[in-house]
């Protein structure tokens, strides 16, 4: 059976390579206790950099030794959310170029989501453009864009024509609002256990309350994790709404119905945890992930969807991502 894993990250050396010149104060790059490279953020140690979060050559054999037949990959955060506008920019078109080339050497293989420089929208615009001639089939946003919620009036050229093109956009977490600057111990696995699907949970509850699917109907969401907290909260959502008297709302139907259609991840690891999405969405709107290179439990994440019927399995690993993004 094909797999296409859609979500799964490249930073790529150009992207480290600005990162290291123009990241500080808030971002850098280090050798740690364990004698692996990582991510730094805000002077703590966020994610290791993994050999095939650079390297096509090495990836391929990781996705041969996984099974996984093509991979949509992108940046995850910070993204290119840091420098400044011309540094932004600048490390956005090189990550994108690099993606590309990673295409092109194996262009039955890899695919790409585009990093744009949202806080930019003129540049992000520009940088859209270009990055779509060259071959991105989507668009990664993080949940929130330097402190900014993606309903930010700022963003809203962006969706416009995200949503002309009817474009797929993976919605990936970040440190959520209220967090602080990260720690050693405890916090290095909170944040991306539980603080991240806080942070996708909130943008996107928040795009549904706000009206931002009414406003644009042919922008395809998809939600990281599973949605992060969505499946089970979903119902809890439509119940405060129903019992509101203060606030203007902004939206006909229930939170939930809009739920029911966007896009989830499975890179869930819980049995519990799939059917809740798949009872919210439906299988024809769950694709398979991985997370890969962060820390992922491959074979979990494959036990899961082979539990269910076979058709569920095929729209899952494969046929969704197809239809998607015209594979």
């Amino acid at each position: 059976m094909t797999v296409i894993d859609i979500h799964t990250h490249m930073f790529g050396n150009s992207w480290l390579d600005m990162l290291k010149k123009h990241g500080s104060p808030d971002y850098g790059a280090d050798r740690m206790a364990d004698n692996r490279d990582y991510l730094i953020e805000k002077g703590a140690p966020a994610c290791a950099f993994e050999v095939e979060a650079f390297d096509y050559d090495r990836r391929i054999a990781a996705m041969d030794a996984s099974g996984i037949d093509l991979a949509i990959v992108s940046l995850t955060s910070p993204s290119v959310f840091w420098g400044g506008e011309e540094i932004s920019v600048e490390t956005a078109r090189l990550a994108n170029d690099e993606m590309a080339g990673g295409q092109t050497a194996y262009p039955d293989r890899i695919r790409y989501f585009a990093s744009i420089p949202w806080q930019y929208p003129d540049r992000a615009l520009a940088e859209l453009d270009r990055a779509v001639e060259a071959g991105a089939v989507g668009v990664m946003a993080l949940a929130n864009v330097v402190g900014k919620h993606l309903i930010d009036p700022m963003f809203e050229p962006i969706w416009a024509e995200l949503n002309r093109r009817k474009m797929p956009v993976l919605v990936h977490p970040t440190a959520p609002f209220g967090a602080k600057e990260a720690e050693f111990g405890i916090e290095r696995i909170l944040m991306p256990a539980a603080g991240f699907m806080f942070d996708t949970t909130l943008a996107i509850a928040r795009m549904v309350i706000d009206g931002f699917f009414d406003r644009y109907q042919d922008v395809r969401i998809i939600a990281s994790h599973g949605g992060g907290y969505l499946p089970y909260v979903a119902g809890r959502i439509d119940m405060f709404f129903a019992a509101e008297t203060l606030v203007e709302r902004k939206i006909k139907e229930r939170p939930e119905t809009y739920l029911e259609n966007i896009y989830y991840d499975s890179i869930v690891y819980n049995p519990g945890a799939l059917d809740l999405c798949l009872e919210l969405a439906g299988p024809q709107n769950v694709m398979f992930g991985t997370d890969f290179p962060m820390p992922a439990d491959i074979p979990k994440l494959y036990s899961l969807i082979d539990r269910l019927p076979a058709d569920q399995q095929t729209a899952i690993k494969s046929g969704n991502a197809m239809s998607m993004f015209g594979l």
